[in-house]
């Protein structure tokens, strides 16, 4: 289906960080256009600043103030702690928020920054890059039809032993915090709201989750980012009275998630509309990772 023509004023942005997935989307995504224009980066070494805003022209910024002051918005690519305080002082600023997940380290930081974006009235968007994907919106869409009776999912890699992505805060929290709420995202958008969750295992290593939704059904969730697997696994099963209804990423393009997303996030706010994953989305999700290790 075409993309209507956009025809808004690009929305500003501004990047923190410039690590490998700082430069290898969200630079590349927000810099791609029409709906938005990087303006500036800053990072806290300047030469990788400088290495993610130069291939799109982008100033370079010498401090955080100095990045608020070049943008309307505010794309985050660092670590959740840092998020989680960075993102307070850029909605007090009154920018709209592009946000990774999770929100913060934990339950008290996540919700420190969702209460100062409610505060602030500023538009806030989760990447959760598989939520933008076509091929997953048909399967919630699908899903929304069904009486689950049961589900089973996992998301599976093993970034974690090694390589770009094997950063700090990914090793000492695991794959309940990167990986989790990806699949209770799914879990819950494609079943319904999740009730109770607990975690049994090792984040480290390996966690199974067991949700209860409010209508009854029970989804196991497997994750890890310390396997040997030949591809990543990202797969959700539902069953029920009709035929199990599977999504797998395992064949989708994942280059079809960035413009959608882009464009969701302009529109927002352009609009002042806010979007379905937005904060509150990722305090929710926040909130039954906690509940998944304090029982």
């Amino acid at each position: 289906m075409a993309t209507a023509p956009w025809t808004h004023r690009p929305v500003e942005v501004g990047l923190v960080g410039a690590g490998p997935w700082a430069r290898a989307m969200h630079a590349r995504m927000i810099a791609a256009g029409p709906e938005t224009r990087l303006a500036a980066v800053w990072a806290r070494r300047p030469e990788a600043a400088q290495q993610a805003a130069a291939p799109y022209g982008a100033q370079i910024a010498a401090d955080f103030d100095e990045l608020l002051d070049r943008c309307e918005a505010v794309a985050f690519a660092v670590p959740p702690a840092v998020q989680a305080d960075l993102a307070v002082r850029a909605a007090e600023r009154g920018k709209a928020l592009l946000l990774e997940k999770p929100l913060g380290p934990d339950l008290k930081a996540a919700t420190r920054l969702a209460d100062a974006i409610a505060e602030a009235g500023v538009i806030s968007q989760l990447v959760l890059t598989k939520r933008y994907h076509p091929t997953t919106r048909a399967f919630l869409a699908a899903a929304r039809a069904l009486d689950v009776t049961g589900a089973r999912a996992c998301y599976l890699h093993g970034a974690f032993r090694g390589g770009d992505f094997a950063t700090g805060w990914r090793l000492e929290h695991g794959a309940l915090l990167d990986l989790g709420p990806h699949l209770l995202d799914l879990l819950d958008a494609s079943i319904g709201p999740i009730a109770h969750v607990r975690g049994t295992g090792d984040p480290r290593r390996w966690i199974e989750l067991t949700c209860e939704h409010e209508n009854g059904a029970v989804s196991q969730a497997s994750l890890s980012g310390a396997v040997a697997v030949p591809r990543v696994l990202t797969r959700v099963e539902l069953f029920g009275a009709a035929e199990p209804l599977v999504y797998d990423t395992a064949d989708i393009d994942h280059e079809e998630c960035w413009p959608v997303l882009r464009r969701d996030f302009a529109t927002a706010v352009r609009t002042h509309t806010p979007a379905e994953l937005d904060a509150r989305r990722g305090l929710y999700l926040q909130t039954l990772l906690d509940r998944a290790v304090s029982g």
